[in-house]
C-alpha cells in the first residue's frame, strides 16, 4: 500500500532541513500510536521488522538557503508512505485523518489530502528511480575489530546484500521462501549523498535510477517496504519510471480536527 501525503504550510515559505527523516519517523509513530497502541509498541521494539518506508520530503517550489542546513520551500510540501502491512496503513492514515494538524522540525502544516497509489503488478524489468536513497552496509573485520562500511553501487556486494534483505523480509512477511530469489542489477545513475540519522551517527546512501529483472516476490517486497537497510528511518523508497496513477484520495477535512503534535 503506498499512498502520497500532502501538506499545506502554515508559511508562504518553510524551511526543509536536509537531515530530516528523523522528524518524519517521528510523526508516523505518533500517528500509529494514536489509532493502534498496541501496533505503535511493536514496532518500537528492534527486534521486530517494521515493513514500511517513506520518501524524503519534497516541497512543490524549491530553492537553495546557501550556507544553510535546509532548503527552503513553497507551495504545497508532501512525501511518501509505503507499507506491505494492512494495519499499518490503516494506523497512519488513520492518525493524519483524525488529526491533520502536523508539527515538522518547527514549522506546522495541515494535511490537505492522502492520495492511496496504484500498484503495478508487474515490477521486473522496470526502471525505478529512489524517492529516498538506499542504504547498505557490512561489516567487516579491522585489527580484529568489526567495524561497519557503508557500501556503493561499485562494491558487487551491494546488489548481494540488496538481494538477502529481501529474500529475509519475504520470508518474515510469509513465512515461506521466495521463488527464484533471482534479481538482476542495472544501475544507469547514482548519486551518493550522506545523511545524519542520529546526532553523531551518518550514513552514506545512494540515490539511484536503475533497471532491475526477475524474482516479482521479491521485487515487490522492495517496491511497498523499501530496497535496502534502515527503510523505517527514510531509507530505501523507490518509485517506478513513469506516470503516478492514483486510487482513491482523501481529504483532510474528513477527519477529526485534535490539535497539534506534541
Amino acid at each position: 500500500m503506498r499512498f502520497l501525503i500532502k501538506l499545506i504550510p502554515e508559511r508562504d515559505e518553510f524551511r526543509v532541513p536536509y537531515n530530516h527523516q528523523y522528524y518524519l519517523q517521528g510523526l508516523i509513530y505518533r500517528r500509529i500510536q494514536r489509532v493502534n497502541p498496541d501496533l505503535s509498541l511493536r514496532l518500537h521494539n528492534p527486534r521486530v521488522p517494521k515493513f514500511f518506508t517513506y520518501s524524503l520530503f519534497m516541497a512543490e517550489e524549491r530553492r537553495v538557503d546557501k550556507g544553510k542546513p535546509h532548503f527552503l520551500g513553497r507551495g504545497n510540501g508532501y512525501f511518501y508512505f509505503s507499507t506491505a502491512v494492512p494495519e499499518i496503513a490503516e494506523a497512519f492514515v488513520g492518525g493524519l485523518l483524525e488529526n491533520p494538524e502536523v508539527e515538522l522540525w518547527g514549522e506546522h502544516f495541515t494535511v490537505e489530502e492522502i492520495k492511496a497509489l496504484y500498484e503495478l503488478e508487474k515490477l521486473s524489468g522496470r526502471k525505478f528511480i529512489t524517492l529516498s536513497p538506499i542504504a547498505v552496509s557490512t561489516t567487516r573485520q579491522v585489527f580484529g575489530k568489526p567495524r561497519t562500511y557503508d557500501l556503493s553501487p561499485t562494491d558487487p556486494e551491494f546488489y548481494e546484500h540488496i538481494r538477502e534483505n529481501l529474500i529475509e523480509k519475504y520470508t518474515s512477511l510469509t513465512g515461506k521462501p521466495p521463488g527464484s530469489g533471482e534479481l538482476e542489477f542495472k544501475v544507469i545513475l547514482a548519486k551518493p549523498k550522506r545523511f545524519q540519522v542520529k546526532p553523531g551517527i551518518y550514513q552514506r546512501a545512494w540515490h539511484l535510477f536503475f533497471r532491475v529483472k526477475g524474482d516479482e516476490d521479491l521485487l515487490r517486497v522492495g517496491y511497498l517496504t523499501g530496497f535496502g537497510e534502515k527503510n523505517s528511518i527514510g531509507f530505501g523508497m523507490v518509485k517506478v519510471d513513469g506516470k503516478r496513477r492514483v486510487k482513491r484520495t482523501w481529504k483532510g477535512g474528513e477527519g477529526n480536527r485534535k490539535g497539534k503534535d506534541a
